[in-house]
């Protein structure tokens, strides 16, 4: 199979891509939108069920969208057989390709009866359809949040709470204590590389593959850990962004990081439309620098869309995803 660039977004939630139309702005039409993009497929999760956040009664399901088919039509990828589709939670999703032959894995959390365990997929690009190859648990993998591959059956993923009953968790949470952490894990050695977060959530890595960044979401920062052989991460630094930043997409050109932002916690959690939770979306510029580059490039009130909890670039254009909304698309210009 020759080469295809994909770009794996981790949402927990882009109902508007399969059951509305994409909210844009007025300027814009869908074929203007991704006319420009040189990227491929986007890989999407639905169906996220959180304890405190609406969601449906529907199993959890992955979608392509081919971003250079005019009508942007997204496709569900056909899920094998032999894999429990009912209990399907899909949470943080990541994609590896090997460098070898090509092959695409996918990632992703899943939380089935609530529980935390990652599933690895075969992508099969002719069929439009996963092969299910692996299922991963793990005493130090009890609480996944997002997930980052660096290899065929090898990643770094975060754990956003130290507990396992709701009371303690909540309690936790409550409490702010920084108790969480990230885990490193190989058919050969799972250990944990880096801990003190308050609610580890995103985790992503930067093109070259020497750092980690880990949205340290109730301490409204990002961190930034140096990658050394042995797997382990050695903190470089913490990027401070008054706000409480959920998911990380890295641009694979720039190295420019993009995070789904919520602005009020408290909205989020105790959601009420009348009232609905606001969005975020924060670029930051020359992470390694001494002086990033932070930026707010969009804000909404809720009025247009609830809940942000990623973004990511394609070509000039903004793709948001949310925790339970729709998603929006809009020119960066």
């Amino acid at each position: 199979m020759g080469k295809l660039a994909i770009i794996s977004v981790a949402i927990a939630a882009l109902s508007v891509l399969f059951g509305e139309r994409l909210a844009s702005l007025p300027c814009l039409s869908l074929l203007q939108l991704f006319a420009a993009c040189n990227v491929t497929l986007c890989l999407n999760s639905t169906g996220l069920k959180f304890p405190g956040l609406p969601s449906s009664d529907e199993p959890g399901k992955i979608y392509t969208l081919d971003l250079k088919d005019p009508n942007l039509k997204p496709v569900e990828l056909r899920m094998p057989r032999n894999f429990d589709l009912e209990s399907f939670n899909p949470h943080g999703i990541s994609v590896y390709t090997d460098p070898s032959d090509d092959t695409i894995y996918l990632f992703v959390v899943n939380h089935p009866q609530f529980e935390s365990q990652i599933e690895i997929f075969k992508y099969v690009a002719d069929g439009s359809s996963l092969m299910h190859l692996k299922t991963i648990k793990h005493e130090l993998l009890h609480s996944v949040n997002d997930v980052v591959a660096v290899g065929v059956e090898s990643f770094y993923a975060t754990n956003d709470h130290y507990f396992s009953n709701n009371l303690l968790k909540t309690l936790e949470i409550l409490l702010l204590m920084p108790w969480t952490n990230v885990v490193f894990y190989s058919p050969k050695e799972v250990k944990v590389v880096s801990d003190g977060y308050h609610f580890a959530n995103g985790i992503n890595m930067s093109p070259d593959q020497r750092y980690i960044y880990v949205a340290n979401i109730f301490n409204h920062s990002v961190n930034v850990l140096e990658k050394k052989k042995d797997n382990t991460l050695t903190p470089v630094k913490s990027v401070p962004l008054g706000s409480l930043c959920d998911n990380i997409e890295v641009d694979p050109e720039t190295g420019d990081l993009w995070l789904g932002c919520h602005i009020n916690a408290k909205k989020l959690f105790l959601f009420d439309p009348k009232d609905p939770p606001g969005s975020e979306i924060i670029r930051i510029q020359n992470i390694l620098s001494d002086e990033p580059v932070v930026t707010q490039v969009y804000t909404d009130d809720g009025n247009v869309l609830m809940g942000s909890s990623v973004a990511t670039v394609y070509g000039g254009k903004l793709l948001i995803g949310t925790v339970f909304h729709k998603a929006l698309c809009c020119d960066l210009k």
